[in-house]
């Protein structure tokens, strides 16, 4: 076989992949805040996954999350993730068997949570997706490029937030 012919292969299968509907779209990094006590063992947007994120920090960098080139009125997007209550648990040591049952019963204390969000308006300039866990299973999305705690950045809560005794009943 021409080695020529080789390198067309991948070429024909990447214009197959823009050919699909994905030139409407922009891939962007996918990232997260924590302002909770918990630990979020991983988060999703729309089915794409997304960093494990320790209590009240931040992780992402992660590829990728897929945004329309342009914004659209009453854009959604379903945030899933895993919180971890008890995330500073002692454990047996790793690979015994008392490890393993010990585990067990904490990952089965494991919460999936999901909620749909707004997308805020965005223009031209997009970086990608940033979901901001808020207490009581609450989340927000951004897409601005600013960096959280700058003067424009348009989700204020602060890092530290502590969980209420109640939360609100969520509205159907």
């Amino acid at each position: 076989m021409n080695k020529k012919a080789v390198w067309l292969v991948p070429l024909w299968l990447l214009a197959g992949c823009a050919g699909a509907g994905y030139g409407d779209y922009t891939a962007g990094d996918l990232r997260g805040i924590n302002h909770t006590p918990n630990v979020i063992n991983f988060v999703k947007i729309n089915g794409y996954g997304g960093p494990n994120i320790s209590a009240y920090g931040d992780g992402g960098g992660y590829c990728c999350v897929l945004l329309p080139r342009k914004w659209i009125p009453g854009m959604e997007a379903l945030v899933e993730w895993e919180v971890d209550p008890d995330p500073y648990a002692i454990l047996p040591p790793l690979g015994t068997d008392l490890f393993r049952e010990a585990y067990a019963r904490h990952a089965a204390q494991y919460r999936r949570h999901s909620a749909v969000v707004p997308v805020p308006e965005y223009g031209e300039k997009r970086c990608g997706m940033t979901v901001h866990f808020l207490p009581c299973n609450q989340v927000k999305v951004t897409t601005v490029c600013m960096g959280y705690g700058t003067p424009d950045y348009p989700i204020k809560e602060p890092r530290n937030m502590p969980e209420p005794e109640n939360c609100p009943v969520a509205q159907q």
